[in-house]
């Protein structure tokens, strides 16, 4: 029996068109306490991390369509996907493939075939040197703070009340401040990849936001960029 419930919260996305392999790695993964969620493919696995935002993901060279390397190039390239590590796994052995991966921003790279229980360790090599547990400590702006480990926001020590969606708005902001976002920016990762909803959506939302922040005129810091969409600044902010 694994007695180290560190890797309990930890949750590892498996991206490979072979069912067999994907059945493998899960059960080597779930016997290390890991939580596994699967994909089939790029477009598949993009959707689960908007919505899921793995700790580490498993990604095979070889996928239909989309291969595996564009996909991590793309997820690279994407500052809230950037810092998630990536481990590729490839029956591509040649020095050449190995520095090709490691070049668009693998953490490391496992050829097939491989052992369960070197992946295992390899993994949580990654994990360790990667450790992004996220955010822990309160997030502090003048005198609103967010309770991550809570859920509670409070303005001058008093609990406010906001819906939940209201508090991922808030906690996007707080977490990506001084950047303009796009309303499908954020409809992307706030709401999630699989939920279609309108963009004005986002609209209705800011506004319930705003009116909760209003408490101390802390509802200046979320600003509309006029034909782009929001951002969140203390430092553009206008004093009432």
């Amino acid at each position: 029996m694994n007695l180290d419930n560190s890797n309990q919260n930890k949750t590892i996305l498996i991206v490979d068109d072979e069912a067999p392999i994907r059945d493998m790695l899960r059960v080597a993964l779930e016997m290390a306490d890991y939580r596994c969620l699967e994909a089939a493919d790029a477009q598949q696995a993009h959707s689960i991390i908007v919505d899921e935002k793995p700790n580490l993901i498993l990604l095979d060279w070889m996928l239909p369509v989309t291969s595996g390397i564009e996909l991590a190039r793309r997820l690279k390239k994407d500052e809230l996907t950037q810092s998630i590590p990536i481990i590729m796994l490839t029956a591509k052995g040649e020095e050449d493939n190995k520095i090709q991966g490691l070049e668009v921003g693998a953490d490391d790279y496992i050829t097939k075939p491989f052992s369960p229980r070197e992946l295992v360790a390899r993994l949580k090599a990654v994990l360790r040197r990667t450790n992004n547990a996220g955010i822990e400590e309160p997030i502090m702006i003048e005198d609103l703070c967010m309770d991550p480990i809570s859920h509670v926001v409070t303005v001058n020590d008093q609990a406010i009340q906001m819906g939940p969606t209201e508090y991922r708005l808030l906690e996007f902001f707080l977490t990506h401040q001084d950047r303009v976002y796009t309303r499908s920016q954020l409809l992307d990762h706030v709401w999630g990849g699989n939920v279609y909803v309108e963009e004005r959506t986002v609209d209705v939302h800011i506004r319930r936001l705003r009116k909760v922040l209003q408490i101390e005129n802390y509802d200046r810091f979320i600003q509309t960029v006029r034909g782009t969409g929001y951002r969140f600044s203390t430092k553009l902010a206008i004093k009432a």
